[in-house]
């Protein structure tokens, strides 16, 4: 790479122009996804309609699981761009795609002087690349913004490390806190307040691994952690205080007992799994920097003296273990780490580059190889099959998507298994990322059984434009069809919808064939009247089921 690209603003240029290609496509194209999404923006949507931006609520049901920070950013970007009764989720999808950005630079920023600014820039760009980062930066939920916190606070710890083990005099300050200190504590407070306990955690079992390493702690006296503490509080405790006044401890309750705590004990909601969850998925949700992840952490192990390896070794392996022992597990859980994994990838692969060697000299790193090109070609065999079994058929858009997944995992491997490592992760990244971009924008949206709630809104806004009386949806309670036909939506059995029908008989009412008889039965005589206005059949894949919604008025009687 040119010595030139690497200099001052340059690089930030390199990867702010990377993340534009890599999140824009999709943002606004893709509908919103259930669950974890939808319930975000509809949450976010009731803040601007009520003006109530401390207690969150999904309807009128408390969501006391997450601290508050992604919701405000949200309704921020909404009330700029938009407004709440818009169904657009682009405009909430803003905070996340700008946290990955963020997250993608400061990893730059503090990679730059944990290593060098050639492995920095390598390894920004390959976590700015990976799946799990593309796929968080189209959701509006609170991951690439609590990455971003992660990046901050491990950057302003990783610079006290640094100085301490190289022996670099830190500059003296008269302000209350220093620069460093103070974003440290500022980050790791906002960390709190985007999704809890999880960046403390990680904060300690760094600091914890770094300690015991080098048997030395009074680098941390350079934190300041008296007022350090005190200015985290101060981020955290308003919103905390003003959450008790509204609710007592019902949000604080709600959280440990109904969210954390059962996530430590057991498979939470059914995404139990036994450790090695995360390894094993690592090839397919880090992909594609994935190809040469494995072999440069065993090579890198050799170099764990030097201060910028061993810290992100302290980030990456005490968290990854501690993930892996807690019994819930979803794929994004481990996304904190990702920049560790990032810089140490990139690192392993110019020092093996720079010395005209493999990553690692073994046979066995093929079989990793191997797993790495099969999810290149799952993604191709995807891009093509998806919109003809889900969608309306085939579309143009699969031709580049296929090509380029192909592309990369035939260049990735077979470069790979030369002993080339810079060109095939230059190559298999590159391509890989085009075809993850041309997916998310082109194919993925076009698979419309997937978008059954996209599909009820379309025929409900054609039968009875804004505004209309409340519509009631029986046997499918998915959170997108309530954000997309509004706050109002009546939920519940056939039943509900049925009464809520005969209450408003301008109304509509969809109604899935599994609750018809129930429907009909509780409307009794008037079942003669009703008419069935359109159908819509597609897949509830929250639930891996098929479903079929008709859409009914009452005719006069």
């Amino acid at each position: 790479m040119p010595r030139f690209l690497l200099t001052g603003f340059r690089p930030y240029l390199i990867l702010t122009l990377l993340c534009a290609c890599l999140y824009a496509p999709g943002l606004t194209t893709l509908p919103v996804f259930d669950r974890d999404e939808a319930r975000y923006v509809q949450a976010t949507r009731q803040m601007l309609e009520t003006g109530d931006f401390i207690d969150i609520r999904f309807q009128e049901e408390p969501r006391y699981k997450k601290p508050v920070a992604v919701y405000w950013l949200q309704a921020a970007t909404v009330a700029m761009v938009s407004d709440a009764t818009a169904t657009a989720v682009w405009p909430y999808r803003i905070p996340s795609a700008v946290g990955a950005w963020a997250a993608v630079l400061l990893t730059f920023a503090f990679g730059a002087r944990l290593l060098d600014r050639r492995t920095a820039l390598l390894g920004a760009a390959l976590l700015a690349s990976s799946l799990m980062l593309m796929l968080e930066a189209h959701q509006a939920k609170t991951d690439a913004v609590l990455l971003a916190a992660t990046v901050a606070t491990l950057g302003a710890l990783a610079h006290f490390y640094v100085a301490a083990r190289r022996q670099e005099p830190l500059p003296a300050t008269k302000r209350w806190i220093g620069g460093m200190a103070a974003v440290f504590w500022l980050a790791l407070g906002f960390g709190v307040l985007v999704k809890g306990p999880v960046l403390p955690m990680v904060v300690v079992t760094t600091t914890l691994a770094l300690v015991a390493w080098d048997r030395d702690w009074r680098w941390l006296k350079a934190l300041q952690p008296l007022k350090g503490v005190l200015l985290a509080a101060l981020v955290v405790l308003p919103w905390a205080g003003a959450m008790v006044l509204e609710s007592g401890l019902a949000f604080f309750t709600e959280a440990v007992e109904g969210d954390i705590l059962p996530k430590l004990i057991s498979g939470h909601e059914s995404h139990g799994a036994p450790p090695g969850y995360y390894a094993a998925l690592m090839v397919a949700f880090f992909w594609p920097a994935s190809l040469l992840a494995l072999p440069a952490l065993v090579a890198v192990w050799s170099g764990r003296l030097a201060p910028g390896v061993r810290f992100c070794l302290a980030w990456l392996i005490p968290a990854w273990i501690v993930f892996e022992l807690v019994p819930t597990k979803l794929p994004h859980y481990v996304l904190p780490l990702y920049p560790a994994l990032a810089l140490l990838t990139a690192h392993a692969v110019l020092a093996a580059a720079a010395e005209g060697r493999d990553v690692v000299r073994r046979r066995w790193p093929v079989v990793w190889y191997g797993a790495w090109a099969a999810v290149g070609i799952l993604l191709a065999l995807a891009s093509i099959a998806v919109p003809v079994v889900l969608g309306d058929g085939f579309t143009a858009w699969s031709l580049p998507a296929a090509a380029a997944a192909a592309g990369a995992a035939a260049a990735g491997f077979i470069l790979a298994r030369r002993q080339r490592p810079l060109p095939a992760l230059l190559a298999g990244s590159a391509l890989g990322a085009l075809a993850l971009a041309v997916i998310l924008e082109g194919v993925v949206v076009r698979a419309s059984d997937l978008w059954v709630s996209r599909a009820v809104h379309a025929v409900v806004a054609d039968l009875a434009p804004a505004p209309r009386p409340a519509v009631a949806v029986s046997g499918f309670s998915e959170p997108s069809v309530v954000f997309l036909l509004g706050t109002d939506t009546v939920l519940g059995g056939g039943s509900v919808a049925a009464a809520h029908l005969l209450d408003e008989p301008r109304a509509l009412a969809v109604v899935e064939e599994r609750q018809e008889t129930a429907f009909r039965e509780s409307l009794a005589d008037r079942a003669q009247a009703l008419e069935a206005l359109a159908t819509v059949e597609g897949l509830n894949y929250s639930r891996g089921q098929e479903v079929s919604l008709t859409v009914y008025r009452l005719g006069p009687e």
